[in-house]
């Protein structure tokens, strides 16, 4: 009677028994992972869209600016230190505009791609055009965005720029209408992905003539 009180486990069935309860805890630190790999993907989506859609509307409101006071033969003074909306898109204009059609962008490399030579980013805290052919331009650190330092100075661009196409002389129906397609874009290396994360938009703005 005493031995048969004394009976428990055997080593084998504590063995199977943390082994079993290894691969539950394993599989469920693995679903948990994931779950917040995909959370932070959504999260940065989400923040890069706000970063596209500002550049967006400070494109927007700069062209309305520029019409608002188009004139034939219209310049402007851009070595006084003073500037405008209007005044920023006259400078964007003038940049030099000569793609014929926008880069390569997808996310099926292990990199994202080189902005090109004339892309450039709007400094949407001042309304400023900023070209990128300095050190403006960088690669993401986090996910695509404006930096900026302390007083909303405009410190550089991660993964977000613009690509403007200009259109090409006489497009059928449209006659003499000249217009500017902006590529906006965002790259970005995402947690837990082997290739980068990309999301862009195209804004298309009719240039006054007259």
């Amino acid at each position: 009677m005493l031995k048969r009180r004394q009976q428990g486990d055997t080593l084998i069935e504590v063995l199977f028994a943390v082994t079993v309860f290894s691969f539950v805890v394993v599989g469920a630190l693995t679903i948990m992972n994931q779950g917040t790999a995909a959370s932070q993907r959504a999260l940065e989506i989400s923040l890069v869209r706000q970063q596209i859609d500002g550049q967006a509307e400070a494109l927007r409101f700069m062209h309305n600016a520029y019409v608002a006071v188009y004139q034939p033969g219209i310049t402007f003074n851009t070595t006084d230190g003073a500037t405008s909306p209007a005044e920023e898109w006259y400078k964007m204009l003038n940049s030099g505009i000569t793609a014929q059609s926008a880069s390569a962008f997808s996310g099926t490399g292990t990199t994202c791609p080189t902005p090109p030579a004339e892309s450039f980013v709007i400094d949407t805290r001042n309304v400023v055009f900023v070209d990128g052919s300095g050190v403006s331009l960088r690669p993401s650190v986090t996910f695509a965005q404006l930096l900026y330092r302390t007083g909303d100075v405009f410190a550089e661009s991660q993964g977000l720029w613009v690509e403007a196409i200009r259109s090409p002389v006489n497009t059928g129906d449209q006659g003499n209408a000249g217009f500017i397609d902006f590529h906006i874009r965002g790259c970005w290396e995402a947690v837990g992905l082997t290739v980068p994360l990309t999301t862009g938009t195209i804004v298309r703005l009719y240039e006054p003539r007259g």
